[in-house]
């Protein structure tokens, strides 16, 4: 189920309603993920919130949490909590608590972990508990849990989100608020990022006259070559650098000069080779990242191009000179460095690809 940033809370207000029992968040950030739990629920509610991560254990969230851990911990060290021992004690929680455990995706394929996870089920519906578990963006459930967890996407900041961002980073600096100009290009180079990164880069990119761009610019290329498949193209080629090709490149202008210019260009060089195989490979990589790609530009609109021709023919020189000749980034998309040996990485390392 894919939220938009203005809903977000709306579906986790709706999922604790009726009691939602089971919940998987896919996110960038599971720490604005959480916030944005606790945020959802009620101001006057004193609903007992736990979290869980591999390092520190179980834990309180709030103060009515505390209590709880206590009682159930009894003189147990927190840290020594693992996945299945946090789902046993997750059995045992008041009505209506809430228990959130951190990157619950690196053990949920665990036979033991899985069991415990189900066991929660039925119980915690019928008396408003829940188990929310932070996993990674493209994250895909077990077969034997999919029908029976609830799977919310956090959404990446939006503009509106941005834009606080930016003037509060203005703020802390003690500096006066950006133009509206200068808000625009800031939230220009930074979307596309969590709130935690976005924060970070436009922190460092500031100096005593505001914001310097190409510095914010080059940290979230920075950012961005840390999803597998990701680059941000640095070739500072233009329509004007290529002979000929006159059709496509009044084409491509038209497109750019139009009511609904685009603001990034993803550049897929060589994507015949990268979906060979599509329909016969015996193990369906190919077959699931084909419909992934096409099944996410459908439902996102996104308008794409297709260059066929001999070598030399400037197909790949068109495709990376778009972005530069209309001033906005232009994203290298490299299918085959997405590809993981693991059973269902690849889906996963595209579908987070594609949210950013």
């Amino acid at each position: 189920m894919t939220t938009s940033t203005t809903n977000f809370q709306t579906a986790l207000k709706a999922a604790r309603r009726v009691s939602t029992p089971l919940i998987a968040v896919r996110t960038f950030d599971p720490a604005s993920a959480a916030q944005a739990v606790v945020a959802s629920l009620p101001k006057n509610e004193s609903t007992a919130l736990l979290r869980w991560d591999i390092m520190r254990g179980l834990g309180p969230i709030n103060d009515a949490g505390k209590a709880i851990v206590a009682q159930l911990l009894n003189g147990q060290n927190p840290d020594t909590v693992g996945p299945s021992d946090a789902l046993a004690l997750g059995a045992r929680l008041p009505e209506d608590a809430i228990l959130i455990a951190n990157n619950f995706h690196r053990f949920w394929n665990d036979p033991a972990v899985m069991q415990g996870i189900w066991n929660l089920r039925d119980s915690f519906k019928v008396d408003g508990r829940a188990l929310i578990m932070m996993v990674s963006p493209g994250a895909q459930l077990p077969d034997e849990l999919a029908q029976d967890v609830i799977t919310l996407d956090q959404p990446l900041p939006a503009q509106d989100d941005l834009e606080r961002i930016v003037c509060d980073t203005f703020q802390s600096a003690e500096l006066q608020e950006p133009s509206a100009t200068d808000l625009r290009r800031a939230v220009d180079a930074v979307i596309g990022l969590a709130s935690f990164p976005a924060e970070q880069v436009l922190a460092m990119s500031m100096n005593r006259a505001g914001l310097a761009f190409d510095q914010l610019w080059e940290r979230k290329r920075q950012v961005i070559a840390q999803t597998p498949g990701l680059n941000v193209w640095r070739g500072g080629e233009t329509f004007e650098d290529i002979g000929g090709c006159g059709n496509i490149k009044g084409f491509l202008q038209s497109v750019l000069n139009g009511t609904d210019p685009p603001r990034v260009i993803v550049f897929i060089d060589e994507i015949e080779k990268a979906f060979a195989g599509t329909g016969t490979d015996l193990s369906g990589v190919k077959t699931e990242m084909a419909g992934t790609l096409l099944t996410w530009m459908q439902d996102h609109e996104a308008e794409g191009t297709i260059f066929l021709g001999p070598p030399g023919a400037a197909k790949s020189a068109i495709g990376k000179a778009t972005g530069n000749s209309a001033g906005v980034p232009t994203i290298a998309f490299d299918l085959s460095a997405m590809q993981d040996s693991l059973v269902g990485g690849s889906g996963e390392r595209l579908r987070a690809a594609l949210q950013v």
